[in-house]
């Protein structure tokens, strides 16, 4: 466990050397939380003053929330893992006293943490005190909304590393990287919330575990969703974690099998 934790703490010391990176992202997903605040404002205007439930106060909540996460979750890929297996480098990381998975995702911990403090918490403060939030009506919301917004992160982590994964088999990822980027945006709630999907697409949606990283944290820790409905989602999101965790212990057990490492 210690060097795990080490590992994480590592990753939060590696990310806060970015500060002027860290100014940047502030600045983008501030200026992008206005714009996307201007369209939803609109859409609500335009249909009465509700929208399927969302009021100008909920879906500041629901824009603001998201931009917090967005760097936390890391939801577009990124692909350290499989630039490591294109380069042969993997094979250090399998020799190593750590569990492959559970060391990136100690590390991937860490960097969340740091950016949710640093690129999260000062767009949501940046929103709620120029536009608005909506408070939760009742104090479960934010025991599950951290338990749902920690799933999160791991759900998110642990789909990036199935796709890394992928070099394995395929030393090129960047097809399946941009296919990801297409589907993870709009299905986790990330573009509109979910909700507003027509009843087809809102089942598909449901059937993938995207939702499961943005639009579910932010119903819960929004009071969008509460009591036993909140916990049923975050019993979704467990659900998910497991059956992806399982998944990419074997998807690693069978890539390490197959690696070959050039002069090796």
């Amino acid at each position: 466990m210690r060097r795990y934790l080490e590992l994480a703490a590592a990753e939060f010391r590696r990310y806060s050397t970015y500060r002027l990176a860290v100014v940047a992202g502030v600045v983008t997903q501030s200026v992008f939380g206005f714009i996307r605040i201007s369209v939803m404002f609109a859409a609500i205007a335009a249909s009465g003053g509700t929208l399927l439930g969302y009021n100008q106060k909920l879906a500041s909540t629901y824009v603001w929330l998201g931009q917090a996460l967005i760097a936390p979750l890391a939801i577009f890929a990124w692909t350290e893992i499989a630039d490591r297996v294109r380069t042969g480098e993997i094979a250090v990381d399998i020799a190593r006293p750590i569990d492959l998975q559970l060391g990136w995702w100690a590390r991937d911990v860490g960097r969340a943490g740091f950016q949710l403090l640093s690129r999260g918490l000062p767009p949501l403060l940046i929103g709620g005190l120029t536009v608005g939030l909506a408070l939760p009506t009742s104090w479960t919301a934010y025991p599950l909304g951290l338990i749902s917004l920690a799933l999160a992160l791991s759900i998110s982590f642990t789909l990036r590393y199935l796709l890394n994964l992928v070099a394995f088999w395929s030393v090129d990822v960047r097809g399946f990287i941009g296919l990801y980027f297409v589907l993870v945006g709009p299905l986790c709630g990330l573009f509109v919330p979910i909700h507003l999907f027509p009843p087809w697409l809102r089942t598909i949606a449901y059937a993938t575990p995207f939702p499961s990283m943005l639009q579910v944290p932010i119903d819960v820790l929004s009071g969008l969703v509460l009591g036993a409905a909140a916990a049923l989602q975050v019993l979704m999101q467990l659900g998910w974690l497991v059956l992806l965790v399982a998944l990419a212990r074997v998807v690693t057990w069978r890539g390490s099998r197959r690696l070959v490492v050039q002069g090796g």
